[in-house]
């Protein structure tokens, strides 16, 4: 109803129960803390690979296709389960999905750590997936009902912080680790975190759950699972073989966009839908989450070969190349947590338009990059990138979030990790792609002395070409070497402008289909929420 002119607005009637209400601050800790331990273990996997592919003791003789699909397991099941794993915790409740999908996750880790072959760090780096599945999810739902409206986008920044305070320091503990310990400490490092996070769960996190759930979807649930899986490992396949002709990828990508439409189809005719289709009818919403796919696609990509880029062309321990990714974290802990202010000034729109402009500036500066590029330039470029990062994602996942009623946030939530899961896989594999063709293209015509019997070998990629040049020793290897790293760096160039035209692409969607900023309303906002007595300890 309209409130008169100059009559003082309504005060909002607090959903919120008091004793929750008081502590929402700590809840926002654990949960930042659940959402680290994930974030954090998949990118310190990517600074060990080296070390696990080297023969026993030191490592257990990994192979480049094992190690490949240690990490590639993990994301498949992730990725998979997610849309599930929010449906589960909306039906029997959030603070059980987020305790179950922790505990699981720690006990992966601690049978990873331990493991004798690179069958066995595959299967538990699987289950490590399926833990963090249910995790992601039942984080976001949690915050979005122990938090007010107004206050939502505060703490949704904080919470994306948190995400590249992971990334960030992930490499750096992982560098840590290794110099001092043993392959396996990066995955045991896990397990005293998931212990106190755990019982930090059990003491300040409030349940909540949809208190009309309706009847279950067993088909859209498994169509939801069949799809994503099947989407996800055509995806990681095509980037492992650099062809995405090839008859399985092909087969494997088809069949599960299939799938995943005939989920759609089945969606929009059933009485008891697992989700709401008419929700992606909203061009806001569906452009949030678009945004979040393509920003993903976009710096995935682009951080999977700074980090070739940063080790093998010039040189630095993983230890210091983690270091050089700081500035990024930095940028977003600072900017995330305040991003609602500067949407406050100038609406969505203007500021995440800005962002992936931010992010795409920063991506196509890689295409100037060259073995002497100075360290200060390549810090100034990732806390551009971070900057960008910062005021795309509190904004896209308030949008996403706020455009679906209380009840159904873990659903929210899992439609914004799902996109964001399945583009940044898409990123890797495509911009991966790309990246190994060129080099192969650049670095065959410099491989005449190499022995024919490894001629192949050494053309897959630079570490491949290093090694092989290692071999010939440092007066033959020489000549290899320098090839190999302009061969690198002129791939590196191609895939990052790849990059930022696919964050060109985001800054055109989001810029015609975010809301601007919103007039001054003179009425009382109405919304659809569960009662108070629906968040219990």
């Amino acid at each position: 109803m309209p409130i008169p002119s100059g009559a003082p607005a309504a005060p909002a009637v607090p959903h919120v129960p008091e004793a929750i209400h008081r502590r929402r601050w700590w809840i926002l800790g654990v949960l930042m803390f659940s959402v680290l331990i994930v974030v954090l273990d998949n990118s310190i996997l990517n600074v060990a690979v080296k070390t696990i592919a080297s023969p026993a003791p030191t490592g257990i003789g990994a192979t480049q296709s094992e190690l490949e699909w240690a990490i590639n397991s993990y994301t498949l099941v992730f990725a998979g389960l997610l849309f599930t794993a929010g449906l589960l915790g909306d039906r029997i409740g959030r603070k059980k999905v987020l305790l179950a999908g922790t505990l699981v996750f720690g006990l992966g880790s601690a049978l990873a750590a331990f493991s004798a072959s690179p069958g066995e760090l595959i299967t538990w780096r699987a289950l490590m997936g399926f833990g963090a599945a249910f995790v992601m999810p039942a984080t976001l739902a949690v915050l979005m009902n122990v938090f007010e409206r107004d206050e939502q986008p505060r703490a949704i920044g904080i919470w994306a912080g948190s995400v590249g305070l992971g990334i960030a320091i992930g490499p750096i503990t992982g560098g840590l680790l290794l110099e001092h310990f043993w392959w396996g400490s990066i995955f045991l490092v896990n397990v005293p975190v998931v212990v106190l996070a755990l019982i930090a769960m059990a003491i300040l996190v409030p349940d909540s759950r949809d208190p009309k759930p309706g009847k279950v979807d067993p088909l859209g649930v498994g169509l939801s699972i069949v799809g994503l899986v099947l989407l996800v490992y055509g995806i990681i396949r095509g980037g492992e073989l650099a062809d995405f002709t090839d008859t399985t990828v092909i087969l494997a990508i088809a069949g599960g966009l299939l799938v995943l439409a005939g989920f759609v189809w089945h969606e929009k005719r059933s009485s008891h839908p697992a989700i709401d289709i008419t929700y992606f009818r909203k061009p806001a919403f569906s452009a949030a989450v678009a945004a979040i796919a393509l920003v993903f696609f976009a710096l995935m990509g682009v951080t999977f070969f700074s980090a070739f880029y940063l080790q093998s062309v010039r040189g630095y321990s993983a230890l210091q190349s983690g270091l050089l990714i700081l500035p990024l974290a930095a940028a977003q802990m600072v900017f995330a947590p305040r991003a609602r202010l500067v949407v406050d000034r100038f609406g969505a729109r203007a500021v995440c338009t800005a962002g992936m402009l931010l992010v795409a500036a920063g991506l196509a500066s890689f295409a100037l990059f060259d073995a002497g590029t100075p360290v200060w330039v390549m810090c100034l470029v990732f806390f551009v990138q971070g900057t960008g990062m910062a005021h795309i994602m509190p904004p896209v996942t308030v949008a996403v979030m706020q455009a679906l009623p209380r009840e159904k946030a873990g659903s929210g939530s899992a439609i914004n990790n799902t996109f964001r899961q399945v583009g940044g896989a898409l990123g890797i594999a495509v911009l991966g792609s790309v990246l190994s063709t060129v080099y192969r293209g650049d670095i065959e015509g410099h491989l005449g002395a190499v022995p024919a019997g490894v001629r192949d070998v050494a053309g897959e990629s630079i570490e491949a070409t290093l090694g092989v040049a290692e071999k010939l020793g440092p007066v033959a290897g020489k000549p290899l070497v320098a090839a190999a790293n302009d061969a690198f760096i002129s791939a590196m160039h191609v895939t990052a402008l790849g990059s930022a035209a696919v964050a060109l692409i985001g800054a055109v969607v989001v810029g015609l289909f975010l809301p601007g900023r919103p007039p001054a309303t003179t009425e009382v906002p109405e919304e659809v929420r569960p009662p108070a007595e629906q968040l219990t300890r």
